[in-house]
């Protein structure tokens, strides 16, 4: 699903915000943003900021980078975070990943 929204991506010490171009049910795909030095398979904190009200945070690893963007495969979403993405992902997600409760 394609989305223009930001991103607070983090890990220690070290955050990042980027804009991010689209997820799924599986992960999202973000800006590359200036500084970044993550690699692949390091996992991250990701805060996606969603209109002004929501915010959803997950567990991310990094699947693939390129010059302009990086794609995450979610590792964790916590339970109280689960409903807003899938409503936010719609039918998208309950056609492609069904939620089970």
């Amino acid at each position: 699903m394609t989305i223009h929204s930001t991103a607070l991506i983090s890990r220690g010490l070290d955050s990042w915000s980027s804009e991010i171009l689209d997820i799924s049910a599986t992960g999202l795909r973000a800006a590359r943003p200036p500084g970044w030095n993550g690699r692949i398979d390091d996992t991250f904190n990701i805060d996606m900021l969603i209109g002004d009200s929501l915010d959803i945070h997950v567990v991310a690893r990094v699947a693939r980078i390129a010059d302009d963007e990086i794609g995450f495969a979610y590792s964790r979403i916590p339970d109280d975070k689960q409903v807003p993405l899938w409503t936010l992902l719609g039918r998208y997600a309950d056609s492609d990943e069904p939620y089970v409760p």
